[in-house]
């Protein structure tokens, strides 16, 4: 009878304890809600970040669930840096340059102007020449998690009218990132600001002349190629910089299981653009059929490549980061030039 009540008491305690436990544990197990807002529009996002999302939606299993917007959804994305540090957003995808990020390497984001000639440039910049490093430091210091950076597409024109020489730049109003923009006002390119959703209707009406914004595959995945005409095989970067970013508060509480896997899905966001855009480039170029293709011969095209040097020089006199981050693009391409075929042509 002792044995028996001793147990019954023990068995009794521990039911107790555990529905006194129940609340905080079914607390501890509710799910982990973010809001993400990407750059890109519904038709671009499906290919360049929804997948990834998915992906890890589907592999958190209940632990954690990412609620994905596109551009301009939440916030403008000229305001999307300032709504990820107050945590109004969780999570961004963008480049540096659109969100108006105030670090000191923000002019790099986005195309900064032919400093990669390929998309593979992008990651081996960041992962060997040591760039990761140092967008990690500067958005720390503004309390923000750079997460990871990959490749996009190259940037031509996507133009009413065909561009065969420099001169047939003058005067053109183009929608462009703000670097770009900078950089092409040089050779009489004015560069315009509008929402991303606007641009196709601002082409239709002529507030738009023409897009320096991506390549060929864009061009046609969101329908810009149905309002334009003509594509200029020049590009003034090989590959757009582009990040996943997160609140440094929100990052932090999350479990280290958590961090691990939204990082890797967002590497496999980086693979799937690696080979979407390498292949939609040539094959649109060949079998498109919408846009008729233009050249700017290779010997006047140098004078855009030397101007892009001086542009160099000029961004890094701005800060010893900028120096910094301009000297290993300058070390990069050097080697990339010594090394020769298929690392550089010509």
């Amino acid at each position: 009878m002792t044995t028996s009540r001793r147990s019954f008491l023990t068995k009794g305690a521990l039911a107790g304890a555990a529905a006194l436990a129940a609340p905080t544990v079914a607390r501890s197990q509710e799910v982990i809600k973010w809001r993400m807002q990407t750059y890109a529009g519904a038709a671009l996002g499906e290919h360049v970040v929804k997948p990834a999302v998915e992906l890890f939606n589907r592999l958190a299993a209940g632990q954690m669930e990412i609620e994905l917007f596109y551009a301009d959804q939440l916030v403008p994305t000229g305001e999307l840096f300032r709504a990820m540090q107050d945590g109004t957003i969780d999570c961004v995808q963008s480049d540096d340059d659109s969100m108006a990020s105030p670090t000191e390497v923000t002019v790099f984001g986005g195309y900064f102007p032919l400093a990669l000639r390929y998309s593979l440039d992008v990651p081996a910049l960041f992962n060997k020449y040591g760039l990761k490093a140092i967008w990690e430091e500067e958005y720390a210091k503004v309390g923000v998690k750079h997460i990871s950076a990959g490749s996009w597409d190259p940037c031509n024109f996507s133009t009413n009218k065909p561009i065969k020489s420099l001169a047939d730049l003058s005067g053109l109003r183009v929608f462009t990132f703000p670097t770009a923009g900078r950089f092409l006002t040089q050779f009489g390119v004015v560069p315009v600001t509008l929402p991303w959703e606007d641009v196709e209707v601002a082409m239709q009406t002529g507030e738009l002349d023409g897009l320096c914004w991506s390549g060929i595959t864009e061009v046609y995945t969101v329908g810009w190629s149905n309002v334009t005409k003509y594509f200029l095989t020049n590009n003034i970067s090989g590959a757009w910089i582009g990040h996943f970013f997160a609140n440094m508060e929100r990052w932090n509480a999350l479990p280290p299981n958590l961090q691990e896997l939204l990082a890797s899905c967002f590497e496999t966001s980086h693979m799937y653009r690696q080979h979407w855009y390498w292949a939609g480039e040539a094959d649109l170029r060949v079998n498109g059929g919408k846009l008729e293709l233009t050249t700017i011969p290779d010997e006047e095209w140098k004078t855009v490549e030397d101007a892009a040097v001086k542009f160099w020089d000029e961004i890094a006199a701005e800060s010893e980061i900028k120096a910094k981050v301009v000297g290993i693009i300058k070390t990069y391409n050097e080697t990339m030039t010594k090394a020769g075929v298929p690392y550089r042509f010509g």
